[in-house]
C-alpha cells in the first residue's frame, strides 16, 4: 500500500528508570479507540514538532518532569484496518531513554487522556493490567519480560 493510501500517527514515549529501581509510568484514561490502562510518559508528535520536542512536551504534561531526551532505545508499529470513518492507520512508535531535570511528580494536563503518573517498583510492572504493548517493549530493552 502506498504511504498516501493510509494515515500515519508517530508517538514517541520516555523510559525513566530511578535509583530506587521504579519505572515511572502514566495511567491513560481511555478513549474511543483504545480502553484504559498503563502506559509510558509520552504520546503523539504534533505535525510541526520534532520527536524530542515532543517528548519534552508530553513528558512535562504527563508527569510534571522536564526531560532531555536521550538515545533511541526501539521502535515499533502496528497497523489497523480502514473503517468506515477512516483510512487504514499505521501507528509507528519511538522510544527514548530520559533524563529528569527537574519536576515535581503530577499530571499538568488539563482535559487530556492522563489521569496520574506514578513511579512503580520494576518487578510489578510485569504484572500491570491493563497495560500498553509499549511497556512490554520498555521491559524488553531492560532486558526484563
Amino acid at each position: 500500500m502506498h504511504f498516501t493510501e493510509f494515515h500515519t500517527r508517530l508517538a514517541v514515549y520516555g523510559l525513566a528508570v530511578n535509583d530506587a529501581d521504579e519505572m515511572l509510568l502514566t495511567w491513560f484514561n481511555g478513549s474511543t479507540a483504545a480502553p484504559p490502562c498503563w502506559t509510558m510518559p509520552g504520546g503523539g508528535v504534533e505535525f510541526d514538532e520534532s520527536l524530542h520536542a515532543a517528548l519534552v512536551r508530553e513528558f512535562e504534561e504527563e508527569t510534571g518532569y522536564t526531560v532531555t531526551p536521550g538515545r533511541l532505545l526501539a521502535e515499533n508499529h502496528d497497523t489497523f484496518p480502514a473503517t468506515a470513518e477512516r483510512s487504514p492507520v499505521r501507528s509507528q512508535r519511538f522510544l527514548l531513554d530520559v533524563t529528569i531535570e527537574s519536576g515535581t511528580l503530577g499530571t499538568v494536563e488539563v482535559g487530556g487522556t492522563t489521569d496520574f503518573a506514578e513511579w512503580v517498583p520494576l518487578e510489578r510492572v510485569p504484572s500491570l493490567e491493563p497495560r500498553a504493548g509499549i511497556i512490554d517493549i520498555a521491559l524488553a530493552t531492560l532486558g526484563r519480560r
